[in-house]
């Protein structure tokens, strides 16, 4: 991945057009071509982009709804069940959840029915999977960019008669790296396949468990957070987190102008978004002239993560600040990473975890997962931990993945509660080597 990503910045600093990498950090977020489409469905049932489909608004006084109630529900235009595959039907839900301050706002969800659902009738297991688009434009959201490809992942849980929810949990306003927000918004697209249980089909007694990579990861893991606190009544089996980022800071000191440096820009808009005050201060603080501009910073607002990578490899994000990186760490700034961006302070996780990363990670500093972990061990945290010393950050989400899905097929068989690993901590150095990669 490394390859792929230097290549396209270096014809990128010459000048080139050039085409991002497809699976950057396993992310799907090709923008739909409808046009594209299969002419025999009738084109008023074809996807149209969030920004502007009517559908993707909240009711009237949607905000007097409990979290995780269903606003909105359609089976998905188009052909999205087909193209994932091992599906007999996929929903969109519109639910009401709750912003990083706490306020009411609304996401949207994608549920994906299996055409077989496993168990005995009455059992049945709902992976709520959640992908990293890593950007800061609605049109990238999970709901409308599955249109673009579904993750493998996604059709081979089908396949296993697993129930799939993918929420869109950057929320309305793509915010991406806003951790109360993301948790919320993954806490509530499982309320929300709950709640609507009887028309989905969901067996009556259904256990869930949540996956996520990267930026996947981040919303996820605040969710094992939050949910003691925000979602008492839920009880899930298990998350598995590989490629965790537990502190913004951190990330931002590892890529800011190195070929990850495209994550900073909608890091920046998507994290202070949720917070209108500083997002404000932020833009004042962007350049109006010169290389290094307004213009080229803001156009990450329309852009997706594979087109982020592109525009932005090996630029120097302070740059675009008349105060460069002291502009992104003013105590202004800072409030809102304190209370956003760290993990590990907002709850303690109810659910056994998985954890998996590349000692190598060039996007965030191991030992701020190691740290994460011990944290949690320390308070009794039934953690399975692996830390991989091949690869980096791309490459942990190839190596990671059959470790993961077995530990979650474990989950859902019920035979991981009579494992060895059913209670404690475990930390052990591994070295999977599906691709060596360095990024």
């Amino acid at each position: 991945m490394r390859s792929a990503s230097v290549l396209l910045a270096a014809a990128s600093l010459a000048g080139q057009a050039v085409a991002a990498p497809s699976a950057y950090f396993h992310s799907r977020v090709a923008v739909v071509d409808v046009s594209s489409a299969d002419s025999s469905c009738n084109v008023t049932n074809q996807p149209i982009a969030p920004s502007q489909d009517p559908w993707y608004t909240a009711p009237y006084e949607f905000a007097n709804e409990a979290p995780g109630t269903i606003l909105r529900v359609r089976p998905a235009p188009g052909n999205l069940s087909t193209i994932a595959g091992n599906c007999s039907a996929a929903y969109n839900i519109l639910y009401r959840t709750t912003g990083s301050r706490y306020n009411p706002t609304w996401a949207v969800t994608t549920l994906f029915i299996p055409q077989n659902v496993s168990g005995n009738g009455s059992t049945g297991a709902l992976l709520s999977y959640q992908i990293p688009y890593d950007a800061v434009w609605i049109d990238a959201s999970p709901s409308y960019a599955l249109y673009g490809g579904v993750d493998a992942d996604i059709g081979i849980a089908l396949g296993k008669g697993y129930f799939v929810n993918v929420p869109d949990f950057e929320g309305n306003n793509a915010s991406f790296t806003a951790g109360v927000l993301s948790g919320h918004a993954t806490l509530d697209s499982v309320r929300a396949v709950l709640n609507g249980a009887t028309r989905f089909g969901l067996p009556a007694t259904t256990s869930y468990a949540m996956w996520g990579y990267s930026g996947g990861a981040l919303a996820s893991e605040w969710a094992a957070e939050l949910q003691v606190q925000y979602a008492p009544e839920l009880n899930f089996s298990g998350a598995a987190l590989g490629g965790l980022t537990p502190n913004v800071t951190s990330v931002l000191y590892s890529i800011y102008d190195d070929v990850e440096a495209g994550l900073a820009p909608p890091a920046i808009l998507g994290l202070t978004n949720q917070f209108p005050d500083v997002y404000a201060y932020v833009l004042s603080q962007l350049k109006t002239t010169g290389t290094y501009n307004a213009t080229g910073f803001l156009a990450t607002l329309n852009y997706t993560l594979d087109d982020n990578i592109g525009k932005y490899a090996l630029k120097n994000m302070s740059a675009y600040f008349d105060g460069g990186l002291a502009t992104l760490l003013s105590p202004l700034a800072q409030r809102v990473i304190n209370s956003d961006g760290l993990m590990g302070y907002h709850g303690v996780p109810q659910m056994p975890l998985f954890v998996y990363k590349a000692v190598g990670d060039e996007v965030s500093p191991i030992n701020d997962t190691d740290a994460l972990v011990e944290r949690f061990c320390g308070v009794g945290v039934n953690i399975n931990y692996q830390r991989n010393s091949i690869g980096g950050h791309a490459a942990e989400g190839t190596n990671g993945n059959a470790a993961a899905t077995a530990w979650l097929d474990s989950i859902f068989a019920g035979t991981f509660a009579a494992s060895a690993n059913a209670t404690g901590c475990f930390i052990s150095d591994v070295a999977v080597n599906v691709t060596d990669s360095q990024f």
